[in-house]
């Protein structure tokens, strides 16, 4: 089956889509306890959200960084993360989307959320063809995510620890059997247009 150069690609149900952060385990393990982000987890900054479990993997070295040891599947509403998509600019210059860089430039200041298209990962962590989502939240997304879209906190640490045992192992088939389902997003036409997706 060929794959979408761009295309999002995740865990959704008819009212939800679940995407992936890494924390440490301050933040991380009451996060999943109460279904929500502690007080010390920080609004003010840009957190970035992953639908693709296997590129959080890629990013946190499934869950052994300092500071992402604690991975999490968070379930969000689609109606918040059709609004973060519409509401975004990619987070680099595109000619043909953008026009000139001053543009884009302006575009992104505005932006409360901007969109990165990074290459997919297999489960040795290698890129892949097809690239995915990565959705930077900031500002307003960041209160509308934390208060509003968020719908359950799951830590999935022992599933990522036992995928990469897998591999190691050897057991890839085991490793990809353990993967989330991950399916193309239906997302509405023209949704993605300004992103290049």
């Amino acid at each position: 089956m060929s794959e979408a150069i761009r295309e999002i690609r995740a865990v959704h149900t008819a009212d939800t889509v679940t995407v992936h952060q890494a924390y440490a385990p301050h933040i991380g393990v009451p996060a999943a306890r109460d279904g929500r982000f502690p007080a010390s987890w920080k609004r003010d900054r840009m957190t970035w959200v992953k639908p693709s479990f296997l590129w959080m993997m890629y990013r946190c070295g499934w869950g052994a960084k300092a500071g992402q040891e604690t991975v999490l599947a968070v379930e969000i509403t689609r109606a918040g993360f059709e609004w973060a998509l519409r509401e975004a600019c990619l987070s680099h210059h595109a000619a043909g989307l953008h026009g000139d860089r001053a543009s884009w430039r302006r575009a992104l200041a505005a932006a409360p959320t901007r969109v990165q298209w990074d290459p997919e990962r297999d489960v040795h962590l290698r890129p892949l063809p097809y690239r995915s989502l990565q959705l930077g939240l900031s500002g307003e997304a960041v209160r509308r995510y934390a208060d509003e879209w968020i719908v359950g906190i799951r830590d999935v640490t022992p599933l990522a620890r036992e995928a990469h045992a897998r591999v190691r192992g050897g057991d890839v088939e085991g490793a990809r059997a353990l993967l989330p389902d991950e399916r193309p997003y239906p997302t509405p036409p023209g949704l993605l247009s300004h992103l290049g997706g």
